[in-house]
């Protein structure tokens, strides 16, 4: 797996600010100052507390992914307040390379009938397609597993709240993998927006799932 932070909003501490201020001030939004960085974000902070989420709208983070499987983004796209790019299998022609799961990985015979049937299941593609079988047709045989490529962008809200749920130590390992990724990609722009991207039991304070993995307790056992 590979997550590049490609583009941002510029200066997305200011413009988070300045759309907070603006809500409260008789100034216009140009006009607002924005040279105190511990003033600005002391306000943020605040309103993020608070939930006034909205003004986190304002900036995005567009990011290239690659080498991940078709379970990922399965998972990725119902996540709908976003923008996504992703490679086609209708029109590229895919080769034999697979996410494996590290709970196969690590068994010499299950990662061995793993990678045999992929083997096969590879081969059968290319043989539709040698006999004519076009790639958008040949690909109803590939496997879930499948890598692929995708361009995605999202609006710092959104980051928050998907990171929340895809943070827990629940989620799926792969998926849990790129939203690490991404915290570490941001952390590189501002390390302060970076410390929000949380699983949402550490805001919350309790752990709001059916059974808790000990991070956190369940709310009525604090």
């Amino acid at each position: 797996m590979r997550v590049k932070l490609i583009s941002y909003t510029p200066d997305p501490l200011k413009t988070i600010y300045v759309a907070a201020k603006s809500c409260y001030s008789s100034v216009p939004p140009d006009k607002i100052e924005t040279n105190d960085e511990a003033k600005m974000e002391k306000l943020i902070r605040e309103i993020i507390k608070m939930g006034h989420l909205s003004i986190l709208e304002h900036i995005s983070f567009t990011f290239a992914i690659s080498g991940v499987s078709r379970v990922l983004t399965h998972q990725l796209v119902r996540h709908r307040l976003a923008s996504y790019s992703q490679q086609s299998q209708r029109y590229v022609k895919m080769k034999p390379d697979v996410v494996i799961p590290p709970t196969i990985k690590r068994g010499d015979e299950t990662k061995g009938m793993f990678e045999n049937e992929i083997e096969r299941i590879y081969e059968i593609y290319q043989g539709l397609m040698d006999k004519g079988i076009p790639k958008e047709d040949a690909r109803y045989i590939l496997p879930n597993a499948a890598k692929t490529n995708i361009v995605m962008t999202m609006n710092y809200r959104e980051i928050l709240h998907t990171s929340s749920l895809r943070l827990c130590p629940r989620a799926q390992w792969e998926i849990r993998q790129l939203f690490a990724y991404i915290k570490w990609e941001i952390k590189k722009v501002s390390k302060f927006l970076a410390s929000f991207i949380v699983p949402r039991c550490i805001t919350l304070g309790y752990c709001p799932e059916k059974e808790t993995c000990g991070l956190m307790p369940k709310k009525e056992e604090r």
